[in-house]
């Protein structure tokens, strides 16, 4: 093996630390995950809110579904941005030794390569866009008995989906 010249160890090194500059990824992710945690918890608050407070009998069952399944999408979105930021560090600064002396949730979040990652993140996103779909589903209005059977077909395809998905362990 031939030995490295000053200019080429200086850059190597240079370009070695440049990977920190994940960090920006995980410190904004972690934070954007806390403030879709707190969206998603002051939904169901303002909910509980406008049910129990103040007593609104004029709230349909939709509307509290509505808001609920809206606080799920933001609590689904921010464990995206935690598994992502957990992801990277894990992939270019280090292992979380914490996690692993915990032992309990270590394997949840314990990322081997960028495809784990990545399949970890495409499981939660797909949750997501089911979540919102049936959030959807739920303020649309159904005229039609082609309405009823369309909105039928889109759940048993989605239903068909995650079964594959659950099935094939992306």
């Amino acid at each position: 093996m031939k030995e490295q010249g000053k200019l080429e160890s200086c850059f190597e090194h240079a370009l070695w630390s440049m990977r920190y500059v994940v960090l920006l990824g995980v410190i904004f992710g972690a934070l954007s995950a806390l403030v879709l945690f707190i969206a998603g918890s002051l939904e169901i608050f303002d909910i509980l809110k406008e049910y129990v407070i103040s007593s609104n009998i004029h709230m349909t069952h939709e509307d509290i579904l509505i808001g609920i399944i809206g606080a799920i999408d933001f609590y689904l979105i921010g464990l995206v941005l935690l598994i992502f930021s957990f992801g990277i560090y894990e992939l270019f600064i280090s292992k979380l030794d914490i996690a692993r002396t915990c032992g309990e949730f270590g394997n949840i979040l314990e990322v081997k390569n960028l495809d784990d990652l990545k399949n970890k993140i495409i499981k939660v996103i797909i949750m997501v866009l089911i979540v919102s779909f049936f959030q959807r589903i739920l303020s649309m209005t159904f005229t039609t008995s082609m309405d009823m059977l369309a909105m039928a077909i889109s759940i048993s395809v989605i239903c068909i989906g995650v079964y594959f998905l659950g099935k094939h362990n992306i």
